[in-house]
Parts: C-alpha cells; sequence; structure tokens
C-alpha cells in the first residue's frame, strides 16, 4: 500500500496511489489515517485499501503536504550510517545518538527549503523515516516489527553553524521549513527486505550526486531503533522516527559545502519515490 497527504482546494486529505492516480480518501492526512486505524485495531493498508475515494487526482504534479503534518513526536536518530561515522571521524556508536525535531520544520515534497538569514551552514541529510503503527512501550523484537507502520523519506537539513553552538544537536536540526517529509508511505510488505529495508539511497544537488548509500549500512536497523525508543517514551501511531543519513554530507567535505539560495536537492530512496526541493532565501 501506498499513500500521501495531499493539499486540495479544501484543505489536505489522505490519498490512497493506484499508478498514477490518488483516490482521495476520508482522513484529512496520512497521520490521521494510521490513528484510526490504530483506534480500530485493524490494519492502516487495510483501512486505506477498503475506503470508497470521493475523488482522484493525477500523482504527477499533486501538491503534496508533508507525509504527516503535525506527528506527536519526530525522533532522529545520527550518526547510524558506517559511512557517515566514518567521514565524521567518529568511532561505531554502542548506543543511539538522539535528538528531536518538530512538526513546524517540516515541508512538502515538492515544497521550497528555507535558508533562513541567520545561517551560512545550510547542509543536506538524505534519510529513510518510518511511521509508527500502534502504541508500544518497551517493545520487544516481534513488537517493534509488528510498530512500523511503513517507509518514507525526510532530509534532515541541518544548520551546522547552530547545531555546533553546544553538544546539544537540536537547535541546527528544527529550523522552520526546512526538512522535506514524502512522498509517500509504503508499506513494508512492498519493500525488498521487509521492515529491515534494503533500499539504494541517494541524493543530488544541482544534478551532481552528493550521497549514494544503501540502508543495509545503518548500524542500528528500524526494528532495533523501536525498542530503544519505546524504552524511553511510549511510541503512539503517526509518530516518525528518522534513521540517520549516509556520508557525504557537504559539513564533512574539504572544504565544506553548504546550501544556498536557488539549489535543487533531490533526494531518492528506491521503492519509495523522491524529494525534490529548490531552496529559497527567507524574507524577512
Amino acid at each position: 500500500m501506498r499513500i500521501a497527504t495531499v493539499r486540495t482546494s479544501q484543505g489536505t486529505r489522505a490519498a490512497r496511489l493506484e499508478g498514477d492516480q490518488l483516490h482521495l480518501l476520508a482522513w484529512k492526512d496520512v497521520g490521521a489515517l494510521i490513528c484510526d486505524a490504530a483506534e480500530q485495531g485493524i490494519d492502516w493498508a487495510d483501512l486505506a485499501g477498503q475506503s470508497e475515494a470521493s475523488e482522484s487526482i493525477q500523482f504527477t504534479g499533486a501538491d503534496l503536504a508533508p507525509l504527516i503534518p503535525r506527528p506527536g513526536k519526530i525522533i532522529c536518530v545520527g550518526l547510524n550510517y558506517r559511512m557517515h561515522i566514518t567521514e565524521m571521524d567518529r568511532d561505531l556508536p554502542e548506543f543511539l545518538t538522539l535528538f528531536a525535531k518538530y512538526p513546524e520544520a517540516l515541508i512538502g515534497a515538492g515544497d521550497d527549503i528555507v535558508i533562513p538569514p541567520e545561517s551560512d551552514a545550510v547542509d543536506w541529510e538524505a534519510e529513510l523515516a518510518f511511521v509508527i503503527s500502534n502504541r508500544v512501550r518497551r517493545a520487544n523484537a516481534q513488537q517493534a516489527e509488528a510498530a512500523i507502520a511503513g517507509f518514507s523519506i525526510i532530509n534532515d537539513v541541518t544548520m551546522r553553524d547552530w547545531q555546533y553552538r553546544s553538544p546539544m544537536w537540536l537547535q541546527g536540526k528544527t529550523f522552520q521549513e526546512s526538512s522535506p517529509f514524502g512522498p509517500l508511505l509504503v508499506s513494508a510488505d512492498e519493500l525488498p527486505g521487509g521492515v529491515r529495508p534494503a533500499l539504494d539511497i541517494a541524493l543530488s544537488l544541482d544534478g551532481e550526486l552528493m550521497q549514494s548509500s544503501n540502508t543495509q549500512d545503518l548500524v542500528f536497523d528500524p526494528p532495533s531503533l523501536v525498542s530503544y525508543v519505546s524504552t524511553i517514551i511510549t511510541l503512539e501511531p503517526g509518530d516518525v522516527i528518522a534513521t540517520g543519513t549516509p556520508g557525504g554530507v557537504g559539513h564533512a567535505r574539504k572544504p565544506p559545502r553548504y546550501l544556498v539560495s536557488g539549489q535543487t536537492l533531490t533526494t531518492t530512496i528506491s521503492a519509495i519515490g523522491q524529494l525534490v526541493n529548490k531552496t529559497a532565501q527567507e524574507i524577512l
């Protein structure tokens, strides 16, 4: 099953993708659909698949909102690809590095990434993201696998100069309108590897390849992330976990390279899709 959140003249709507058609469903967004399915105790994909569509629109050219516009939690993992850890001159971690992102940071799959005037070190970070399907606390391996609703793409655009103002990364990770999220939620049964997907991940800047890896390079796989995070806090339906970025970020290059206004970032994960976002200077 593949679903999106699309903007319409009446507001946002969850939509089921079939071929190149988005079939608009009754829920206001993907998060609302997943929460409703959890309350009913049924699989979200079954609920979406059985629901009648009010109308259909072309997927190509659709105005996509952030996949889940206002998640209750956005939990991000740092230093989770072996190649990225090496390029940042760090040792492989024994434990996870976690930080948060807030909903105000999220934008749609084709929206502009806002470059704030306060930062001149804006960096790209292509990431596999997944969404939680049901409430879970201290999940064992089986429960962790069952709690993964599906997978998507997020670009954890980072203001490096703000990130490294202190040992706590949050302030560089959650600038407003900086992080595209989408275009689709894809259920694990449609992906090679299932809840431990084996997917090519890449990012290009104005057509130049910057990041290229495979999600098999993750140190901690998605079920492990669910188990670890749910030990700390209850995960709820619609929560989002971003799994970390592979090597090739601008900050690690010599000399470093950062984003400026007018560029185009294309973030691709095989079997899921693409984010295509231009950068735009914020107008105060």
